[in-house]
């Protein structure tokens, strides 16, 4: 008799959020289980997949039913498989990352079972969310190096100062201006607008070049990868 394997969905969405000393950490939202197995341990936003139902849009919906978040940007991480992940039986997880301005972040659903941690100083959680939370940094670092993501942090514009302020938390070391400045090369481009509330001269706002996408997600379209349709 063939087992059955059940198919889910889970999120690791990552914001800056600021800690108790005002400086911004990349945090990550969990939802508390309230049934076994794993029952009071920490999780992915996540549940199962209905058979009428696309990954990508299970994994938005439920996103927006345990935590209130919509993000814009959601990416396919990986599908973690493991026979033994599950004490209730075979569960292969389509697992997906987002990323979310603080805005976005501060607008998220709240309270005993919902909770933002940082990223580095997770609780141990259920199934084998440790491991996959850890790939997911993994990924976030290595793609903020060379690709456009930190866009899903910040708004329209900023300054060169703020950008870096935000490669700087998600990689969690500190960056030579002159270096970062150079390795940007034409990702962004400058405004005519300045930073207003300065107490000296206010500092250029950038933006990036529209013309490069967020993330290469190679021959897949948009609308395979985000919820929606939506890039």
């Amino acid at each position: 008799m063939n087992a059955v394997i059940a198919l889910a969905v889970s999120t690791v969405i990552f914001a800056l959020r600021a800690d108790d000393e005002g400086a911004a950490t990349l945090r990550i939202p969990l939802v508390r289980r309230i049934a076994e197995p794993f029952e009071g341990r920490w999780a992915l936003p996540g549940g199962a997949v209905p058979a009428d139902e696309g990954l990508a849009a299970a994994a938005g919906r439920n996103l927006r039913e345990t935590t209130g978040l919509a993000p814009s940007y959601l990416e396919q991480l990986y599908c973690f498989g493991d026979v033994d992940r599950s004490p209730t039986g075979r569960v292969v997880s389509i697992v997906y990352w987002a990323l979310v301005r603080g805005d976005e972040a501060a607008a998220a659903v709240e309270g005993e079972n919902v909770r933002w941690f940082p990223a580095d100083e997770l609780p141990e959680l259920a199934f084998d969310h440790n491991r996959i939370v850890e790939y997911a940094l993994w990924r976030v670092r290595t793609k903020m190096e060379y690709s456009r993501i930190s866009a899903a942090l910040l708004g329209e514009t900023f300054t060169l100062s703020q950008l870096r302020g935000v490669h700087e938390a998600v990689l969690g070391r500190a960056l030579d201006p002159a270096n970062f400045r150079r390795q940007l090369g034409a990702s962004v481009v400058a405004t005519d607008e300045r930073l207003t509330g300065t107490r000296h001269r206010p500092p250029r706002l950038y933006r990036f070049d529209s013309d490069i996408e967020i993330v290469d997600n190679g021959p897949l379209t948009r609308s395979t990868n985000t919820p929606g349709g939506r890039a």
